[in-house]
């Protein structure tokens, strides 16, 4: 879990850096135009992330069956499927990222650098496609310190390019968005280097790159979790959409608070990816005992976490806000929504773990159902509902989050319960 707790903060620093150059060197329309367009480029991201789960999945899956043999087929038929997934996006990203800035009700004031930083981005998606697909098979082969190191040094190149581009050359969005496509093409780089140099337990041939059997296989893992994934990120692209009509400091507010949610949701999203990885392994070796007990762990570790974020939340998110910008109101606003959003941070504790252990045991299709009640039948109605009262508060705005979190483990406490006792029952039963 540390390392992927370590690539996690860095690739979460490196987008936070993107918003604290442009608020300090650039102007309140291009933070507006960041915040906007990153809540986008986040929603391609983890879909990505959770496709990819399911080679992550697969791999380790037959690692722990000792049948790394079928591990070639797997990478080959994920780069053929990684590769006509990056050329949809970028098509879409690149030709339409006018109409989809509008779709998002950017402010008027930002549309047209809202548009330059997707655009950009969208050229730049195969790049943001392959680090994730390689940070996938890394984790799937139990090498989670190499990601660590590809995000490492995508964040100082990152970092390098914001301060040329935005605050030296005054490129304010357009230079922002350059800089993350160049730290992800640095990564990418980076990766097949160390992946051509290590001792793998498998070969991989030509044929492999194909439309196989292990395509579907893994698809079956990542597919239900990347439509999960597609319509929650889809769910904060709706709540931009109501921020942003609230004004252009409503906006900045919430583009400010959603870089301090994203490192808020690292130490439970750290543990579900490597949970994920872990419960596989011992799945295939037969150990659903050592599963478990992972699975509680991990929620343990996360509460200790969450509860310490929650108060540092509550008590010094007006600070934490300040770091990103120095507008006094884009800083309320962004506190406003944060003292909503605060108890999500202990609810995640232990919704992330058991998802992670569900992942593991390929429950995907259940990840994806209760992730859909949260998003579609809670999340949402209760976001827009609060933001069309006559005084919109982002705090009432910024409670949908935690109440729907809420209902999901509920839903998943329900689910392991009744996997425990169909279990108990098929154990019972005599040969």
């Amino acid at each position: 879990m540390l390392p992927v707790l370590g690539a996690l903060i860095l690739q979460a620093a490196y987008g936070a850096v993107d918003l604290l150059v442009v608020g300090r060197f650039g102007s309140t329309a291009g933070l507006s135009a960041v915040s906007t367009g990153s809540q986008l480029l986040n929603l391609v991201t983890f879909v990505v992330t959770q496709l990819a789960m399911g080679v992550t999945v697969l791999i380790a899956r037959y690692i722990g069956e000792k049948k790394p043999e079928q591990i070639g087929a797997v990478l080959g038929g994920a780069a053929v499927v990684f590769a006509i997934l990056s050329a949809a996006i970028f098509v879409l990203l690149v030709g339409f990222a006018r109409p989809i800035s509008a779709l998002m009700q950017a402010p008027a004031e930002a549309l047209t650098l809202t548009t330059s930083y997707v655009r950009i981005c969208g050229a730049g998606i195969f790049f943001i496609v392959a680090y994730n697909l390689m940070s996938a098979i890394f984790r799937g082969l139990g090498d989670s310190r190499s990601p660590l190191l590809f995000v490492l040094v995508a964040c100082l190149v990152n970092v390098a390019g914001d301060l040329l581009l935005v605050a030296g050359l005054k490129m304010d969005a357009a230079g922002a968005a350059i800089a993350t496509v160049a730290a992800q093409a640095v990564s990418v780089v980076l990766a097949v280097f160390i992946l051509l140099k290590k001792q793998l337990p498998f070969t991989i041939k030509k044929s492999d790159f194909c439309f196989n059997v292990q395509c579907r296989k893994f698809l079956e893992v990542g597919l239900p979790l990347a439509l999960q994934e597609f319509l929650t990120q889809l769910s904060f692209l709706a709540l931009c959409a109501f921020v942003n009509r609230l004004g252009l400091a409503a906006s900045s507010g919430y583009g400010v608070a959603s870089k301090i949610v994203n490192f808020a949701m690292l130490i439970p999203s750290a543990l579900m990816q490597s949970m994920a990885s872990f419960v596989a392994q011992n799945v295939g070796a037969g150990d659903s005992k050592r599963a478990k007990k992972a699975m509680f762990t991990g929620i343990g570790i996360g509460l200790v976490f969450g509860c310490a974020v929650f108060a540092l939340i509550m008590l010094k998110g007006d600070l934490l806000a300040g770091v990103f910008s120095t507008d006094a109101e884009v800083v309320a606003n962004g506190f406003a929504y944060l003292k909503g959003f605060a108890p999500e941070t202990i609810a995640t504790a232990i919704l992330f773990s058991m998802v992670g252990y569900f992942n593991g045991n390929n429950k995907t299709v259940w990840v994806m159902i209760q992730g859909l009640v949260q998003t579609l039948l809670v999340r949402l109605p209760l976001a827009y509902v609060m933001s069309i009262q006559p005084n919109a508060s982002l705090t009432k705005i910024g409670l949908a989050a935690p109440i729907s979190t809420l209902v999901g483990v509920a839903l998943n406490i329900g689910f392991y319960s009744w996997l425990n006792r169909a279990e108990q029952h098929k154990q019972t039963i005599p040969e």
